[in-house]
């Protein structure tokens, strides 16, 4: 595997690699070539289908399917599935508990030039607000892939986060991957830094930076979102007694709220959150836009020292 790869190009291999499940039905709202489904279409096109620019009637076919006994993943940019399709999604999938999986693709600001219109900032809150909803943000392709072969394996609803950025390996093979359970990747007894999606890598690089100054870290990729892994985030509080969240999405509503719902129900102790704050997307590239909305390992490392001196 190469040293940087899209989530989303990770998730059209893994597709691929797990279509001779027949159960498996893929459905596109034509833009198969950019959420990487095409791979699935070139080698299974008997159970590809392009539902055309029509987001809510994906989601309400891919219900129906589902009825059938199908394991069915229904794709597009997050801004159109968790945004435009939210009805369906909520009533059609949600509401009865069917077995659909969401490839949604394109989150975030890291979108880039698209703009705005386009950046999907508040889908993981929109997602997580669905009862029965199993919410996960990969940081990796290998991350990618374990979160398709366990969505396939699980009954029921999920939302899978993806970039379109090639983003580096902070996992390998071997990572054990669980729904519901955040990965350890980092120990430490100082503070904790919360992680997912690509916010991941610069936990690491937060870490290293806090290192070089004598800060034990503790980093820990929360991929699955929804259900939250409550033991991890309690451990974590008790044992380093400060935590900061790092996520490319709002603060509202997203995993640093997930984080502090736990925290302040079971454990209360400083929480910092490392996210958009309230604001939209604007156009420009990806690493630009990364550095203004402060999604950077210099802020992760602010945060912390903010979040120790509470202590």
């Amino acid at each position: 595997m190469s040293d940087k790869i899209a989530t989303r190009v990770a998730y059209g291999e893994a597709l691929t690699a797990m279509g001779e499940d027949e159960r498996i039905i893929v459905l596109d709202s034509d833009l198969s070539k950019s959420t990487m489904t095409d791979m699935f279409r070139k080698k299974y096109p008997e159970r590809h289908f392009n539902m055309g620019i029509a987001e809510g009637n994906m989601m309400s076919v891919a219900a129906g399917l589902a009825t059938c006994g199908k394991v069915v993943f229904a794709s597009s940019f997050a801004i159109f599935a968790a945004g435009r399709a939210f009805e369906q999604v909520r009533n059609s999938i949600g509401y009865p508990n069917l077995n659909v999986k969401i490839g949604a693709t394109h989150a975030g600001i890291s979108v880039g030039e698209d703009g705005a219109s386009h950046q999907a900032i508040e889908d993981i809150a929109l997602m997580r607000s669905i009862p029965g909803m199993t919410v996960i943000s990969p940081s990796d392709a290998y991350c990618t892939a374990f979160a398709v072969k366990a969505a396939i394996e699980h009954f029921g609803p999920v939302y899978l986060r993806l970039g379109r950025l090639a983003v580096p390996l902070v996992h390998d093979e071997n990572t054990r991957f669980e729904f519901g359970k955040g990965t350890l990747i980092k120990d430490g007894s100082d503070v904790t830094i919360i992680a997912n999606g690509l916010m991941v890598q610069y936990a690491l690089e937060a870490a290293k930076l806090l290192e070089e100054d004598g800060v034990n870290v503790r980093v820990i990729d929360m991929h699955t979102i929804k259900p939250i892994d409550r033991e991890i985030i309690i451990k974590a509080a008790k044992e380093t007694g400060c935590i900061v969240t790092a996520e490319e999405h709002t603060i509202i509503g997203g995993l640093g709220s997930a984080v502090a719902e736990v925290v302040c129900s079971e454990y209360p102790v400083p929480v910092k959150m490392v996210g958009i704050e309230d604001k939209f997307g604007k156009s420009g590239k990806p690493n630009e836009l990364l550095e203004l909305y402060g999604l950077t390992a210099e802020n992760i490392v602010k945060k912390a020292y903010e979040a120790m001196q509470m202590l």
